[in-house]
C-alpha cells in the first residue's frame, strides 16, 4: 500500500522518521517533500500529496508543518481530500472512523516521536464506521 508524505522545513526530520516507520511496517512511503530543514513553503508539498490521495495513487496520507495547521488548510482546498490535524491518538481514531480522514495532518513542533507514532497507529488501526457519518462527509464539498 502506497503513503503519501508531506512536509514543510518544520516536519522534515519528524517525516523522516515517520517514513522509516512505516516503512518497517511495509508500506510503501511516496515523499513529496521538502527534503532538508531549510526554509520552504508547505503548500508547494501538500498540493503534490492531496493530489495522490485524491487520484489513488495514494491510499493516503500524513502530513505535517509546525503547528499543522497552514499545510492542513492547504490539503483541504482540495474537493477529494479530508485532512484531519491529530495531536493526540484518540483524535486520530475518531477522524477516521467518523470522517473517514484520508490525510492525517501531525503538529510537528509540539508532539514527539514517540507521541507521532502513537498517533498514527491509533489512525492505522481505526476503520470508518460509515452509516450516520456519510451522510456529513456527502455534504462537504462544495460544488
Amino acid at each position: 500500500m502506497k503513503v503519501a508524505f508531506a512536509s514543510d522545513h518544520a516536519g522534515f526530520e519528524l517525516k523522516e522518521f515517520l517514513i522509516g516507520y512505516m516503512e518497517s511496517l511495509g508500506y510503501e512511503c511516496v515523499d513529496f517533500g521538502t527534503h532538508s530543514t531549510e526554509s520552504c513553503d508547505y503548500p508547494d508539498y501538500a498540493h503534490p500529496c492531496a493530489k495522490a490521495v485524491e487520484s489513488g495513487e495514494c491510499a493516503f496520507g500524513v502530513a505535517m508543518c509546525g503547528s499543522g495547521n497552514g499545510i492542513q488548510m492547504t490539503l483541504n482546498k482540495h474537493q477529494g481530500i479530508r485532512a484531519a490535524l491529530c495531536w493526540l491518538p484518540e483524535l486520530a481514531a475518531l477522524a477516521k472512523q467518523h470522517n473517514n480522514a484520508n490525510i492525517l495532518v501531525l503538529p510537528a513542533r509540539f508532539i514527539n516521536r514517540e507521541e507521532a507514532v502513537k498517533i498514527l497507529d491509533a489512525y492505522l488501526a481505526a476503520e470508518y464506521e460509515g452509516g450516520r457519518h456519510q451522510r456529513r462527509i456527502d455534504k462537504i464539498p462544495d460544488f
